[in-house]
C-alpha cells in the first residue's frame, strides 16, 4: 500500500482549471471522467471507503498551485461515481459517500477467490476475521469496510454460497460458507 505522499498524481493535478468546474461540457465530460479515476485509483491505494464532503480530503485541494475542489465540484465528482455504480450516498444530504473500488459483485468474488485460496469451502469465520484476521493479511479484504462486507456476504448468501448467522453481539457475527 501507498502512503499518502507517494501517491502519485497525474499531471492534471497541477493544472488550475481542473480545479473548477468546466462550461464546456466535452471539456467537463474529461475532467469529470479523469477525476473519477483519481478518486478511486487514490482511495484504492489509501485504503479509503469514506469520503465527506465537509472533510478535508487531499485530493481535493492543491496547495502547490493554491486551488481548491467547491463544494458543487465535489458533488458533481462523487455524483458521477454513483451513477457509475462505483460509490453510493450514505445520506440524503450527500455529505458522506461510499466508495466502491470494487463494486459489491466483485468484492463478493474476491471474498470466494479467498476462501477457495484458503481452504475454507466448509469453514465457520466471524465477520470480523474476514476484515481482520491473520488469513486476510495483505489481501484485498484486509481492512474492508464493514458495510461494503455485509453487503457482499449477503449477496453470497442470497446465493447460497454462505450462510450468515447472528451472535450475542456485532463483533460475534458468523458466516458459515458452502462453496
Amino acid at each position: 500500500m501507498q502512503k499518502q505522499d507517494e501517491f502519485k498524481r497525474p499531471p492534471f493535478f497541477s493544472y488550475p482549471p481542473y480545479f473548477t468546474l468546466q462550461p464546456v461540457r466535452e471539456t467537463r465530460e474529461k475532467q469529470t471522467q479523469l477525476w473519477k479515476e483519481l478518486i478511486i485509483d487514490y482511495c484504492k491505494s489509501q485504503k479509503i471507503f469514506v469520503i465527506g464532503l465537509e472533510e478535508d480530503f487531499p485530493l481535493f485541494s492543491n496547495p502547490a498551485i493554491e486551488r481548491s475542489l467547491s463544494h458543487e465540484a465535489k458533488e458533481t465528482f462523487l455524483s458521477a461515481l454513483v451513477s457509475d455504480g462505483r460509490a453510493e450516498w450514505m445520506d440524503k444530504g450527500h455529505r458522506k459517500c461510499l466508495i466502491l473500488w470494487h463494486r459489491i459483485q466483485d468484492w463478493a468474488e474476491i471474498i470466494v477467490q479467498f476462501v477457495k485460496e484458503n481452504g475454507l469451502e466448509d469453514s465457520v469465520m466471524t465477520v470480523e476475521e474476514i476484515r481482520s484476521g491473520t488469513e486476510s493479511r495483505g489481501t484485498n479484504l484486509d481492512g474492508l469496510d464493514r458495510t461494503i462486507l455485509m453487503r457482499a456476504l449477503k449477496l453470497l448468501e442470497n446465493k447460497g454460497k454462505l450462510a450468515i448467522f447472528k451472535g450475542t453481539s456485532a463483533d460475534d457475527e458468523g458466516v458459515k460458507f458452502s462453496l
